[in-house]
This record gives C-alpha cells, structure tokens and sequence, in this order.
C-alpha cells in the first residue's frame, strides 16, 4: 500500500428528502461551488422524471435508478510476469452506487441542445425503464468483464 487509507466520512443527506444517494448526486452535478444551482437543477430533473414515470416517491424512484444503473463486474488492470491481463472483480456497493451516479451525470452532460435538467431527467427516466446510454455503459463494462473471465483466477 502506498501511504494511508482516506477515512470514509460519514455523509449528510441533501436539503429537500434527506436522501443520500440524492447528496452525492448533487455534488457530481455541482460545478464551481455552486451548490444551490446545482441543488435546483437535480430537485428539477428528479421531480420531472419521477412524474413522467408515475412514481410518488423520490427517494424510491432514485434508489430504483441507481439499483438499475449498478455494475457487478469491472475490470481492474493486473501486471503479472511482464504482461497486463484485465482481471474482472466484483464491485463494491460504495463504487456501484459511484459509478451509476457517475454515469448517469456524464451522459446527460454529454448531450447538447437542450438544458442540462431536461437531459439529467431523460435520462434518469431512462435509467428507470432500464434503457438509455447509463445503461448500455453498465452493460459494455459487464461485457468485458464477462469476456475476460479466463484472466479471473490474477484476482488476489
């Protein structure tokens, strides 16, 4: 290991519901600081969203978002005997709820020409219906996994 282990903090729900997973998917989106305009921004898209597929609930709306975005497998670069091998590992729950929430933000800001909350609600929605670019990355990242399952005995 090369120096400490960064404690893990224990984290605060956002303003509004109080909901953690909500939290860090505002500071994902914060740019510069902006925290209220960042706040405004996912309160927006996840009530739009969370309208157009009919559920009451904000907090089960994300979490179902989230849990469909999840990964199981990635793969980790391992150096054995002078060669690089991509080594699948199962994902830690942290990290599975980091890359979701991760994925789910660069995609909507990958689009352009409409605003920022109307893509982040798109594609929360999708993310609900299991479809959409969050989705395909969670499933290409699977994929490979998958494919290089004959390098998981690197795994130490």
């Amino acid at each position: 290991m090369r120096g400490k282990r960064a404690k893990k903090r224990e984290q605060v729900g956002d303003r509004k519901y109080g909901n953690i997973t909500i939290s860090r998917l505002i500071n994902k989106v914060m740019q510069d600081g902006k925290k209220t305009t960042a706040e405004d921004l996912v309160y927006t898209a996840l009530e739009s969203a969370a309208e157009s597929a009919k559920e009451k609930d904000i907090a089960t709306f994300i979490a179902r978002v989230v849990e469909n975005v999840k990964p199981a497998l990635e793969i980790r670069a391992r150096r054995v005997g002078g060669a690089n091998y991509q080594v699948p590992v199962p994902v830690s729950p942290r990290r599975q709820e980091t890359l979701a929430i991760r994925w789910i933000v660069d995609t909507s800001r990958a689009k352009s020409g409409t605003s920022f909350d109307k893509t982040l609600a798109t594609e929360l929605l999708n993310g609900y219906n299991g479809e959409g670019e969050a989705i395909r990355k969670k499933q290409d990242t699977e994929r490979m996994a998958e494919a290089n399952k004959a390098f998981a005995h690197f795994k130490w």
